[in-house]
């Protein structure tokens, strides 16, 4: 019973410690060196959007669950291939992209296999309207992508499922949910 209780412990904190990783970086996906540009001044034309709030999972290449994601890392505030960030499934380990194509393993294929990993986006869009001083008219578009102004709320819900290799009849599954924290703003009040 010892040893058992031990395993399911070792287990569960594997997951735990990658769950933990994985939901840290993705926090950050997103992130954008130049964000002031993104805000709305007087006197301004219009803002700059982030160009790093792409999220997508990607096509499966073998056995490969993969999500990907990019964040601004270099002072250039430019994409480019040394930005992108992701996570895949293949071969029962759990990779972190670093860059472009530069895959690492991030649970130990010696201790665990894991059997389920996927990163399901969630979007959640508020209305604005009613911070505006004066409302959205018919005749300038209400109910349009521009009037009334709204907030995109993103988060990814996480889960991992493995099993222990020196005890395959140990398994796990762990859950959680991670909050973005570069929400968007489109649309704009009347003025």
């Amino acid at each position: 019973e010892n040893r058992s209780l031990l395993l399911e412990a070792r287990l569960m904190q594997d997951l735990r410690s990658a769950a933990d990783l994985i939901g840290r970086d993705l926090r950050r996906a997103g992130h954008w060196g130049a964000a002031a540009d993104g805000v709305w001044a007087a006197g301004a034309s219009g803002v700059a959007p982030n160009p790093y709030t792409a999220l997508a999972p990607l096509a499966a290449a073998s056995d490969a669950a993969s999500f990907r994601y990019s964040r601004d890392t270099v002072e250039n505030h430019r994409v480019d291939s040394n930005e992108q960030f992701g996570y895949r499934l293949r071969a029962a380990v759990v990779e972190i992209e670093l860059g472009d194509g530069n895959w690492q393993a991030l649970t130990d294929a010696g201790t665990i296999s894991v059997t389920e990993f996927s990163v399901t986006p969630t979007l959640q869009t508020l209305d604005l309207g009613r911070f505006c001083a004066r409302p959205c008219a018919a005749s300038a578009g209400a109910g349009t992508s521009t009037c009334p102004p709204t907030q995109q709320l993103r988060s990814l819900a996480l889960r991992l499922t493995a099993r222990l290799l020196a005890e395959p009849t140990v398994s796990r599954s762990l859950r959680s949910e991670v909050r973005l924290r570069n929400d968007s703003i489109t649309g704009a009040c009347p003025v």
